[in-house]
């Protein structure tokens, strides 16, 4: 999307102030989470910022027609409730949904503090403001959920921006795919993309580890396994620091170190100030979006969770490892 270019786009927003995101429908609202504070203003005044979703609840957030780009996401809510509540997207007229996860490991949140994000396609800002540039197209329709079961009712503020556009022949749907196993186990290769039928993009991951065995936890490759690959894949990385972009075990003078940048970062150490403890807590993230993984008939990706031991490998079957795989496909539904 071209800032520059003038045509016949046209851009919407939906919040609990404008559901629908209709022309000239927001800011009407004569009940809400704000109408008290607003009592002496009246409408027109913040009187309906956010809901409140109970637990068990399912809120729908945004349903929208088509043809168009979801070109940005922003909520904040709970933030100890950011494993207890479940994102879901669908896509024209798929029944199941392509996007579906606990909320916070699509805002490479996985752990129970909050990690603070600077990146391009996902920011998080303090104190949870949950924001996704992930450009998502759909051709009829588009549906997002958000489903409590945090034990508790958490109150949700949230706006999806979009535009009314023409989607090309060409464009894929979004999906992610997320997977936790704790413990690891035998063999220690974590799956963070299950094969997917192309053709398709791989544009993102997200990694949540607790090595669960003292020492360097990295050495693991990533492995992208296209198009017929069984054995052996034909894009393998050497190290799981490395394909994060950082190196050398992400270790200056005996600290690891945090960073945030727009396509890869390690923005979770927990605790910071101690290293190669077997029950730390670590989130990286990598985007594919100046490096897409390209295939044509299927993928698969794995990466191996091994540690370092004297002077060999480790692997690290008592890990606890999860992960987000984002992918762009040309089919709407998982």
């Amino acid at each position: 999307m071209e800032l520059w270019q003038l045509d016949n786009t046209r851009t919407r927003s939906i919040s609990a102030e404008n559901p629908t995101g209709a022309p000239g429908a927001g800011g009407r609202a004569t009940t809400g989470t704000g109408a008290h504070a607003a009592r002496f203003l009246g409408v027109g005044w913040k009187v309906s910022p956010s809901i409140l979703l109970d637990n068990g609840q399912t809120a729908t957030l945004a349903d929208i027609s088509g043809p168009g780009v979801v070109r940005h996401i922003w909520l904040t809510t709970d933030r100890g409730a950011l494993r207890d509540i479940t994102l879901r997207m669908y896509w024209d007229d798929a029944a199941e949904p392509a996007i579906d996860l606990p909320v916070g490991y699509f805002f490479c949140n996985g752990w129970e503090e909050l990690a603070l994000v600077d990146s391009e396609m996902v920011v998080v800002g303090p104190a949870g403001g949950l924001n996704s540039y992930w450009p998502m197209p759909f051709r009829e329709h588009a549906r997002i959920t958000l489903e409590n079961h945090s034990g508790r009712t958490v109150p949700v503020y949230y706006q999806v921006t979009y535009t009314e556009e023409d989607v090309p022949a060409a464009a894929g749907y979004l999906h992610t795919q997320w997977s936790r196993r704790n413990p690891l186990g035998h063999p220690a290769i974590h799956t963070v993309l299950d094969t997917v039928c192309g053709p398709g993009r791989y544009v993102g991951t997200y990694l949540a580890m607790r090595p669960n065995a003292p020492g360097w936890w990295g050495e693991g490759e990533f492995k992208f396994f296209l198009d017929g690959d069984t054995d052996f894949p034909t894009i393998c990385g050497t190290g799981t620091e490395d394909y994060f972009g950082g190196a050398w075990n992400f270790d200056i003078d005996g600290t690891y170190r945090r960073y945030s940048a727009p396509y890869v970062g390690l923005v979770q150490v927990m605790p910071p100030d101690q290293i190669y403890q077997p029950d730390q807590q670590f989130g990286m993230y990598r985007w594919h979006a100046r490096d897409p993984i390209c295939f044509d008939r299927e993928l698969r990706v794995t990466v191996q969770a091994l540690g370092w031991e004297g002077d060999a490998y480790l692997p690290l079957e008592n890990a606890d490892i999860a992960s987000t795989a984002w992918c762009y496909r040309a089919v709407p539904s998982a």
